[in-house]
């Protein structure tokens, strides 16, 4: 009996420290600088992680699904586990608590302070991109190459030069891919994704809406019709984001296996090129004068301060 009960309180302290996790991840990932995939290897949880997300295949997806047939459901829990859903489960609740209290907060001081918040946030994505770069070499040609072809690409993004195709729901699904397949990732934030993309006011607020319509329908004092576009918005971007874990995710984490350095400075290549993309969102509410460029300067000094503090306090941030 004592063995039991304290077998539980045990896996009740493993899931509420894999929660906390997550919440740690999901706080990274909402934010553009830190990537949720890079507190993973300081918390030392990413093998698990990425295990746990590489097990998600269309194979075993379609044999839990299939765990309605009585003569399958053996198969089905043995899916089940593969996926190691007591670590995913917990995990993921965390993600999304930190990223629905993050998301309120965004939407709010994105009509409110927008040149406040997205001039820290240039502060964020400058400050990581210097962090990551100096633990990474640059003593060949390739590296500069890699390096330089990352932050071009970045910057066309971001100047509009290149777009994402399609418009609504594809351009979300899209998104989705993208941004939920780097959030595992080392080095590289969902979140700063979703800037270089031009969509990351648009999700967040959508997300806010999709929670405050929720929770008014539970409360008895919405309606449903309240909840069905920003609903759809978020199951759409959830379907890319499951599309991207089992597609770019994957050809990515290949190229890291076998092209580490250079895959690495692609990819932190791509962050120092995102620098100029929360310029538009300040643009669209404010005039360019004297006064704002200088505003914008110091918000973004204090953001890459916030950045370098933070990984003087872990000790750098690793990207192995």
């Amino acid at each position: 009996m004592g063995y039991n009960l304290t077998q539980r309180v045990g896996d009740r302290l493993a899931i509420l420290r894999i929660y906390c996790y997550g919440l740690c991840m999901g706080t990274a990932d909402a934010l553009p600088g830190v990537s949720g995939g890079t507190i993973a290897l300081l918390l030392g949880f990413y093998s698990r992680l990425i295990t746990a997300v590489t097990a998600f295949t269309p194979g075993r997806l379609l044999d839990i699904l299939r765990g309605y047939d009585p003569g399958r459901r053996v198969r089905a829990r043995e899916a089940l586990l593969e996926l190691d859903l007591p670590f995913l489960l917990p995990l993921g609740v965390g993600v999304f608590t930190a990223i629905a209290i993050i998301g309120s907060v965004v939407t709010s001081l994105a009509s409110s302070h927008p040149l406040a918040l997205f001039g820290f946030f240039i502060g964020l994505i400058a400050a990581s991109a210097v962090v990551l770069f100096r633990s990474l070499p640059f003593s060949t040609t390739e590296h500069v190459l890699a390096a330089g072809a990352g932050t071009g690409l970045a910057l066309l993004v971001a100047s509009n030069v290149l777009q994402l195709p399609g418009q609504g729901p594809v351009r979300t699904l899209l998104a989705g891919a993208f941004a939920v397949s780097a959030m595992i990732l080392p080095g590289v934030s969902g979140s700063l994704i979703l800037i270089l993309l031009g969509q990351y006011v648009y999700l967040m607020s959508e997300l806010h809406a999709f929670l405050d319509a929720l929770h008014e329908l539970v409360s008895t004092t919405g309606t449903l019709q309240t909840l069905v576009a920003p609903g759809t918005t978020v199951i759409l971007f959830v379907i890319g984001g499951v599309v991207g874990l089992v597609t770019i995710a994957r050809v990515v984490r290949a190229s890291l296996d076998r092209h580490w350095t250079l895959t690495m400075l692609f990819l932190v290549g791509l962050i120092a090129g995102s620098v100029p993309a929360p310029l538009h969102e300040i643009g669209d509410t404010h005039a360019w004068t004297p006064d704002i460029i200088f505003l914008t300067v110091v918000w973004a000094a204090l953001g890459a301060l916030a950045l370098f503090v933070l990984d003087e306090l872990a000790g750098g941030f690793d990207p192995e």
